[in-house]
């Protein structure tokens, strides 16, 4: 096959699967409002739930990774000057997850003593 006949193609496939998607996403969204019109519920009242601490959670998982290429690079300009790119990757790559799973954890402790202080508080009223 030719790319011209394979970009052809790529093309068809690509526009057949976007509006596939497109129509499985208002198909689903409608049955869930029937299912719930069915048992009885008002489709209105139910929005969708917040999440009060997700800003902070992007934002420590961003900085540790941030911290983590920062260090990666450091120690690839200091100590790894040796050691060739193949070998360096995995040092990028082991301390952004590493730094940004700390900051995820980081994000679960905030969230956790929020939680709990609150829980404080609504007790001793």
């Amino acid at each position: 096959m030719d790319t011209g006949n394979l970009g052809i193609l790529a093309g068809i496939i690509i526009t057949t699967g976007f509006f596939a998607m497109i129509f499985a996403i208002v198909y689903l969204h409608k049955r869930e409002r029937m299912a719930m019109i069915e048992r009885g519920m008002d489709p209105r009242a139910y929005k969708p739930q917040s999440a009060p601490y997700q800003n902070l959670k992007w934002g420590l998982l961003l900085v540790g990774a941030g911290v983590g290429l920062f260090l990666a690079f450091v120690l690839d300009h200091t100590m790894f000057r040796s050691i060739s790119d193949d070998d360096v990757a995995a040092l990028y790559f082991s301390l952004i997850a590493i730094f940004g799973g700390g900051g995820l954890f980081m994000s679960y402790r905030i969230e956790k003593k929020e939680v709990l202080d609150k829980e404080d508080a609504r007790l001793e009223k």
